[in-house]
């Protein structure tokens, strides 16, 4: 039978009430330079939407959120307010008061915009028909925010998703008590009611081939994210209990998930936001005792820091410097996890320190589950299927545009992703997805009228 995860995957920050909003609003300065706007990636004009929460325009202030990015309401939620805009609040630092809660206030108005658009009911207009056709290969931030700019600009978009649903990362792979379900299907609702199309459960290159979508559309966007997390090419790693990081989180949010984690011992290896979501959902699964194992420190873990605090109010330990060399097991199911022990050496080509064994430091954790988290595969089929230069699976682009080595293709989100914080984050993808939507109407559009 499934668990059932209804009170333990609630929505764990509470929202501002009505007269709590309107009071942090006060606090603004409205910057007329407003620092909080150069460090939002959407270039949201902060200083504008609180200011009409103050006078209780929610709409106006929610419209003015969604007009720059269309995934506002999941942002609002999932960015890391403290490294950006609320990072930038000139009331932030120890000199000041407090920076404004940027973030609850974005919530609080696009929550009200949830609550009060009627169904099917889009915010926004499309401009007149242009004629022109895009296919954006991917329904996530990415690809979901360059399907809304170009429908609003009067194209006709039509996007090919793989599952059975939209929202990519935010519908599957973003817990639930961090970002609810129905926040994204709102999101979604509101593109296609803009007239964009979806094509579910159709796999470019397997279901409709490049050539096809290349044929039959005036340009291409892939934002395809990527896959499953890698093998770590350790001995017993086909064990039952040695679980994929990406396929866990899934299965909660549709809460379809069968183990029963109560009691039991969890180890999740890796140190990013993917293991911090599956080391906390293993303690509202019931688990006793789960520990992330990390090879580096935590100055290199890739996770934000209010990740890791949320990770550790929950219970969850860290075990720093240490790599996963075997599984142990009794039956088929895993009972163990052979670590070595590691330092850290001379940095890499990204400026981390690489991780070396200490000699003769094995040692042996008992666990009833361990949890992959190491990183996501490539979607090297679709690079080959659409000829495209790449670097190591990394599609080539031209910055600003995101245009590749093939003409009319664009790429955008994860399926670009290289490596570090701010590349990997909702916000950033929803950017390009909107940097390369503009390039796609220059190019089609602009371009073909100039001329």
């Amino acid at each position: 039978m499934p668990v059932n995860l209804q009170d333990n995957f609630r929505e764990v920050v509470p929202a501002l009430k009505p007269k709590e909003a309107v009071d942090e609003a006060n606090r603004c300065l409205f910057c007329y330079d407003a620092p909080c706007v150069k460090a939002c990636p959407t270039g949201i004009d902060i200083p504008s939407f609180i200011k009409k929460i103050t006078t209780d325009n929610l709409l106006g202030s929610a419209l003015t959120i969604l007009d720059a990015n269309p995934m506002g309401a999941s942002c609002a939620r999932v960015c890391p307010t403290s490294e950006l805009c609320e990072g930038a609040c000139v009331l932030n630092g120890p000199a000041a008061s407090q920076a404004i809660q940027i973030g609850l206030l974005q919530r609080h108005a696009t929550d009200w915009a949830i609550q009060n658009t009627p169904p099917n009911t889009a915010l926004f207009q499309p401009d007149s028909p242009n004629g022109k056709k895009v296919a954006v290969v991917g329904a996530g931030p990415a690809g979901l925010a360059a399907a809304r700019e170009l429908a609003r600009k009067g194209c006709s978009v039509t996007v090919y998703e793989a599952k059975p649903r939209a929202g990519g990362l935010n519908t599957y792979g973003i817990v639930s008590f961090r970002l609810p379900h129905d926040v994204v299907a709102w999101e979604v609702e509101q593109i296609e009611a803009l007239g964009v199309r979806f094509q579910f459960e159709t796999r470019v290159g397997e279901d409709i081939t490049a050539e096809q979508l290349l044929d039959a559309y005036d340009a291409v966007i892939l934002a395809a994210g990527m896959g499953n997390v890698p093998p770590l090419g350790i001995p017993g790693e086909e064990l039952s209990g040695v679980l994929d990081a990406v396929q866990f989180i899934e299965d909660t949010k549709a809460n379809l998930y069968t183990h029963d984690f109560r009691g039991k011992k969890v180890t999740v290896i890796g140190a990013g936001n993917t293991a911090i979501d599956a080391a906390t959902c293993s303690t509202r699964l019931g688990a006793d005792n789960v520990k992330i194992l990390y090879r580096r420190t935590s100055a290199e873990m890739t996770a934000y820091e209010f990740e890791y605090d949320f990770a550790k109010q929950d219970g969850v330990e860290f075990r720093w410097l240490v790599a996963p060399t075997q599984m142990a097991g009794d039956n088929g199911k895993v009972t163990g996890i052979q670590l070595q022990r590691m330092e850290l050496g001379e940095p890499d080509e990204r400026g981390r320190r690489r991780p070396q064994a200490v000699p003769d430091s094995e040692f042996t954790l008992e666990c009833d589950f361990v949890i992959k988290a190491i990183g996501q595969t490539r979607h090297t089929g679709l690079i080959d299927a659409f000829e495209l230069e790449h670097e190591r699976g990394i599609p080539t682009v031209e910055s600003g545009t995101y245009r590749t080595s093939r003409a009319n293709v664009f790429a955008v989100g994860d399926f670009i992703f290289k490596a570090g914080k701010t590349d990997a984050m909702v916000v950033t993808a929803v950017q390009q997805g909107k940097c390369a939507a503009a390039a796609v109407f220059q190019q089609l559009i602009v371009g073909t009228t100039q001329s």
